[in-house]
């Protein structure tokens, strides 16, 4: 491998991780439309910044990009709040207004500019090994790697220290109040290092890369842990492996890298969708079958305590009589047979089906319910 994929690998890593680490909150507390929001809107801060500083590679940039992101999170706020509209609708009055004005400025006053819209959206990683920070003759590496790598070591650092607000005020804003604490500005403190983020990877990944690598990790870590720190490692290890195995897909097929990248978020989130041990769609579905065949053991159990101890119970009794009372295929009656033996709830003596003590209390027991 050159200098130049191992950087840009390094760069989707760093990105990626940082992208998961507010998204994995974001998901959580159900505000993932917020990035997507968010990491548009924020373009018409990059403008403003341009015209303020005439650089575009000025810090200013940066800083007016993170403030119209909190602004985006404030106007979606108050058009909440009024009762008149719900989040998702007053999201989709926000940020497409605040995003087309940033476009407008853009083809009005920017032309001559490199602020195109196709970067905006897609991103180019490619050439990032290109745009070098260079101090003294000290080569640091590409721009976007050194300014993510900051911005990851600054998320890292907060939900460090604020683990316990982060965590209060995602799963019971009602007892962060109680003791002290203060939700909304906890959410404004992760909505701004959602605009940081997605501001400094807007540039290497696009903001269609952004929204991906902040809601599709989070949300397939989700689907595998109830575990909060847990929650946060794999959401940053799918983040990575997402990255890593987009950037060889794009290699291979000669692809756009971001569009890889975007593209492996959905194909981890769809194995997991599937193959989740606990809430996949493989797991539920045997889940569902396993209960079928305890509810018809339990309906075996019923049907003998019903009629134990009396002149029919020598016939009611007998697996083929089965087939006929409770209308079950032979298969399936022997397949429910050898289950219920199995969980202790029945036996056969003689051709002939007993209750067991176990069985006679789990009929008793789904009667009584």
């Amino acid at each position: 491998m050159t200098s130049g994929q191992i950087e840009i690998q390094m760069l989707a890593v760093v990105v990626a991780v940082a992208c998961a680490l507010p998204g994995t909150f974001l998901v959580l507390r159900r505000l993932a439309l917020v990035s997507d929001a968010i990491s548009h809107s924020i373009l018409l801060g990059i403008v403003l910044g341009f015209f303020v500083a005439g650089d575009v590679n000025s810090p200013i940039l940066l800083v007016a990009a993170a403030l119209v992101g909190l602004v985006t999170v404030v106007l979606v706020a108050v058009l909440q709040r009024t009762g008149l509209v719900k989040e998702d609708a007053a999201i989709g009055l926000v940020f497409p207004a605040l995003f087309s004005i940033g476009v407008i400025l853009i083809s009005r006053y920017a032309d001559n500019v490199h602020l195109d819209i196709d970067a905006v959206l897609l991103g180019e990683l490619a050439f990032a090994p290109f745009d070098r920070l260079v101090f003294w003759g000290w080569d640091f590496g590409p721009i976007s790697l050194v300014v993510m790598t900051v911005i990851l070591a600054l998320n890292v650092a907060s939900i460090m220290v604020f683990w316990k607000e982060l965590k209060l005020s995602t799963f019971d804003p009602a007892l962060a109040v109680a003791l002290g604490l203060a939700p909304a500005a906890v959410q404004y403190g992760l909505m701004s290092l959602v605009s940081l983020t997605a501001v400094g990877a807007f540039d290497a990944v696009g903001s269609i890369l952004v929204v991906a690598l902040m809601i599709a990790p989070p949300a397939t870590a989700y689907l595998l842990t109830d575990s909060l720190p847990r929650l946060v490692v794999l959401a940053s290890a799918i983040g990575a492996g997402s990255a890593l195995s987009g950037y060889w897909l794009a290699y291979l097929l000669d692809a756009s890298i971001a569009g890889a990248m975007a593209s492996m978020t959905g194909v981890f989130f769809a194995l997991a969708w599937l193959l989740a041990p606990g809430r996949g769609l493989v797991a539920a579905a045997r889940r569902r079958a396993r209960q079928k065949l305890e509810f018809a053991q339990t309906m075996l159990a019923i049907h003998l305590a019903n009629h134990e101890g009396r002149p029919e119970a020598a016939t009611e009794s007998r697996v083929e009589h089965l087939q006929g009372h409770l209308r079950w295929e032979p298969q399936f009656a022997e397949r429910i047979v050898r289950g219920a033996e199995r969980r202790g709830l029945i036996r056969q003596r003689d051709g002939r089906l007993e209750l067991t003590e176990s069985g006679r209390l789990a009929a008793n027991e789904a009667v009584a319910r």
